[in-house]
């Protein structure tokens, strides 16, 4: 099959940079138009994100060159990645899929919407099967698909395997999340040195629900959300990339430390895909006592892993342990191609080709 043609929604921030850093190369999509706020729009992209490119490697040369267009359903692509703000993403992103595109959305204005799958394919890829429901609703041709909250993403990788297995019935986690997640500019200098910010806007709201629709089964052409209690504490850090997690978790089974580590390391269900961003191993367990740290374990499987240790016996609940994730990649624009690759393997993008 040939490459489809994909566009950038919210292209020069920090999550559309980061799209751009990841398609460079990619075999099944090509950039073909890039879109921001209308003070980027008519520069080329390289004027656009001048002194605010964050990766050491440069700008694709197929992108640096493009005309930085405004987000209106005119761009010569088939599917969009949006990483568009949520407080304009509602309204743009459905004015692109009324006008045909598939919209691959970052931006958490539809996650929680009845129609709209909200899709970590190793978890939940039968969601998709609301995209039927989603065109008969809205009566547009195009869709929404969205990937979840960038702390909810790492979260919920490590709760599916112990769910399935053993049953969930609680869920306690208190997050460290670094200051990318803030986006750019983000969290001024004089606010976060030497201090820990223990309120992120919604943040708690997002993980309590996400983790429950992404956990949920599809039936009856709905979500029936999973029956898990759950609570969280969201804090922002003073560490550039990976969000840090600690969780507790209470099972409905009798298991031992070693039944748990193996649910972990036998979770991979997309290796027989081969996708391009699919990690090789989901969830990676690191041994030593003080490990993961965001330093040293945010790039592992190329950021698209979800990194665990200190997995011990909890006194209150069942069990704890810490997980790690990089919030940009696998948290945010790493999990939207890699749902874009499930649907174009699965053959989704066929009208595209």
């Amino acid at each position: 099959m040939g490459k489809i043609k994909v566009g950038i929604l919210g292209a020069t921030g920090l999550v559309g940079q980061t799209f751009i850093y990841l398609l460079k190369d990619h075999p099944w999509f090509e950039i073909t138009e890039v879109a921001a706020s209308e003070k980027s729009s008519h520069k080329t992209y390289y004027e656009a994100v001048l002194g605010r490119w964050r990766f050491s490697s440069d700008i694709p040369d197929n992108v640096k060159n493009l005309e930085v267009k405004e987000c209106k359903p005119k761009l010569d692509c088939d599917i969009v990645f949006s990483a568009l703000d949520a407080s304009i993403a509602r309204e743009i992103e459905e004015d692109f899929a009324k006008n045909g595109y598939g919209v691959l959305s970052n931006a958490s204005s539809h996650r929680m919407d009845e129609d709209v799958p909200l899709v970590i394919p190793e978890i939940n890829p039968e969601h998709l099967e609301l995209l039927d429901v989603q065109k008969r609703n809205r009566k547009w041709d195009g869709f929404i698909v969205t990937n979840a909250n960038c702390t909810t993403t790492h979260l919920v990788l490590t709760l599916k395997p112990i769910h399935d297995e053993f049953g969930l019935e609680k869920v306690f986690v208190t997050s460290m999340q670094a200051l990318s997640g803030a986006g750019y500019p983000g969290v001024a200098s004089l606010d976060i040195i030497d201090n820990v910010i223990p309120f992120i806007r919604n943040e708690e709201q997002k993980v309590e629900t996400e983790t429950l629709k992404i956990l949920g089964k599809f039936k009856n052409n709905k979500i029936e959300m999973a029956n898990i209690a759950i609570s969280a504490h969201c804090n922002r850090v003073n560490v550039r990339d990976g969000h840090t997690e600690c969780v507790s978790v209470k099972l409905s089974s009798n298991v031992t430390i070693d039944d748990l580590i193996n649910a972990f390391e036998r979770f991979n269900p997309l290796k027989e895909y081969k996708l391009p961003m699919a990690p090789s191993k989901p969830i990676v367990i690191k041994k030593e006592e003080d490990r993961p740290q965001p330093r040293l374990d945010r790039e592992i499987e190329k950021g698209m892993a979800s990194v665990i240790g200190r997995i011990r016996k909890c006194n209150v609940l069942d069990y704890k342990y810490v997980v790690l994730g990089h919030n940009l990649i696998r948290g945010a624009a790493g999990a939207a191609i890699l749902n874009a690759e499930y649907m174009y393997y699965k053959g989704y993008f066929r009208e595209y080709l």
